[in-house]
């Protein structure tokens, strides 16, 4: 049963009323003529440059440390058995030809024996030629000895609350043929259920599959592990199903990550462990508990959505963009923390960077590609310079629309959250950040003569840059599917006002 409105609760109507009030910045910016916050008054700035400039001496070592480091690509190592196993990958590319070759299913490989009597025996195949490539059969022996298949560490599970019709599914879908296919559909997590097998919690070391506590819905054929954004689509259909347990476990799952990792990774396998992908877990936990009402759920998430947003926030993501009225607005990119080629497609990624001479392109087209990987859209014409060439990925120095609208998200769902536990310095602080991100959206992406909300590409197209100012010309204004996607929250809906918002709530 829904509980009653009280003072620790507000649905997220009267949360836009609080954000969205005559007397709140984004409210009072939709009446300036450019859209644009006031920025300080004169006297006031000249005071700020006063200040700035007796500190100047102090500070600019400090700074200029600070982005030195930001000219390195910060890097989380990967695990021993995932170094080997892409040994064992390249071999096999070597051995059974490039065609049809899947690189994957050779990082998902978990062992029968500990690595270093597996490396040994690695080690020992008899080599022939100058490339010392191993025969078909002794390879194929060789797997069959030291590796249980990829997929053999988790396990079928019947989730606990599914059943073949549930009760009020779909209840507007009258066509006969219509909801028999909805209901195929709905008999697919049954078949996507998975557990994590007990080995891999006893020997995490002999797996790359990552010991999740609660049971996980798979994407399916060579996807046998959790990915991160695909969970927000996987949790609205299981909430569509009334599959509110097995909806609550996958967001069990993706907490544990942050608990352990800081951040949601790419996906429950070691190799993911340098890269997030779209940020949707705020959006899963205010889904469900849309549906259920359940306050522990929330108490259980909010520490972890907290830590996830200061991970979007940090210094490797952050970029400042200074508007031409010289009020700064902070923005976040994609930045995955790896400068190799990406393991689950190692063979690929080394090929794509042979054109490179030397090592530090190479590392930063492997950064590049990793990124891209993170952001979901991999991989797309977007992210390149010179969109007819692959080679040309720039993925951080793109600041990305869709990415900070889910931020923007992440934080009125904080703030609806916080409130919902009691937690008003949580919820008045989020409520402001939103603010800012909002008015930084409008600012950096808008485009008034297009309609439309567009990435920006920082000037000088490198991974040291942190701040610089706004320039119409670093607009992307190809048109993507992203450039939309504010769209998905009611703020920026062109057929409703902020007086319709606030009249409405």
């Amino acid at each position: 049963m829904k509980p009653k409105n009280n003072n620790n609760t507000l649905d997220h109507s009267r949360l836009l009323r609080k954000f969205l009030s005559p007397s709140s910045y984004i409210y009072r910016s939709n009446h300036h003529r450019h859209g644009h916050l006031h920025c300080l008054s004169v006297m006031a700035q000249q005071m700020l440059n006063l200040v700035f400039f007796s500190f100047l001496f102090l500070t600019t070592m400090t700074l200029t440390r600070g982005l030195s480091k930001k000219c390195f690509v910060t890097v989380v190592p990967t695990t021993p058995l995932v170094t080997f196993l892409e040994r064992v990958q390249e071999t096999a590319l070597d051995t059974f030809g490039e065609k049809d070759f899947d690189a994957k299913p050779y990082v998902d490989l978990s062992l029968k024996l500990n690595l270093s009597k597996t490396e040994k025996a690695f080690d020992g195949l008899p080599r022939r030629g100058e490339n010392g490539t191993v025969s078909v059969k002794d390879l194929k022996e060789f797997i069959a000895t030291y590796f249980d298949d990829a997929g053999d560490d988790l396990l079928y599970y019947d989730p606990v609350d599914f059943v073949p019709e549930p009760e009020g599914f779909l209840l507007k879908v009258k066509n006969p043929e219509v909801r028999a296919w909805a209901l195929e559909v709905h008999a697919l997590w049954k078949n996507l259920s998975r557990k994590v097998s007990d080995g891999v919690r006893e020997q995490p070391e002999l797996h790359t599959l990552l010991p999740l506590p609660e049971a996980v819905v798979v994407p399916g054929s060579r996807f046998i592990e959790v990915y991160y954004w695909d969970s927000y689509w996987v949790i609205r259909g299981l909430l569509a199903s009334k599959m509110y347990e097995t909806a609550k476990a996958m967001v069990t799952n993706l907490i544990f990550l942050v608990d352990t990792y800081g951040y949601v990774l790419n996906g429950s396998r070691a190799y993911y462990t340098n890269r997030s992908q779209p940020p949707l877990l705020s959006a899963m936990v205010y889904e469900i508990y849309n549906r259920t009402y359940d306050v522990e759920l929330v108490r259980k998430a909010l520490p972890a959505l907290l830590k996830e947003h200061a991970f979007w926030n940090s210094e490797i993501h952050k970029v400042t963009i200074q508007d031409a009225q010289g009020c700064n607005h902070n923005l976040s990119r994609y930045y995955a923390m790896w400068n190799k080629p990406r393991p689950e497609s190692s063979t690929k990624d080394k090929e794509s960077a042979s054109k490179f001479l030397s090592n530090s392109e190479k590392q930063q087209f492997y950064h590049d590609i990793a990124s891209a990987a993170e952001s979901g859209w991999d991989f797309s014409t977007r992210w390149m310079r010179n969109t007819s060439e692959f080679t040309t990925l720039s993925t951080t120095s793109i600041l990305p629309v869709d990415l900070n609208v889910y931020i923007l998200k992440m934080e009125l769902d904080i703030a609806f959250l916080a409130n919902v536990l009691g937690n008003k310095a949580t919820t008045e602080s989020f409520l402001e950040a939103a603010e800012a991100r909002k008015n930084a959206i409008n600012s950096v992406f808008w485009n008034g003569e297009m309609g439309q909300w567009f990435d920006y590409r920082l000037a000088n197209g490198t991974i040291c840059k942190e701040s610089e100012t706004w320039q119409a010309c670093n607009q992307n204004q190809n048109v993507y599917a992203s450039n939309f996607i504010p769209l998905w929250i009611d703020l920026f809906h062109s057929d409703k006002g902020f007086t319709f918002l606030i009249q409405s709530a």
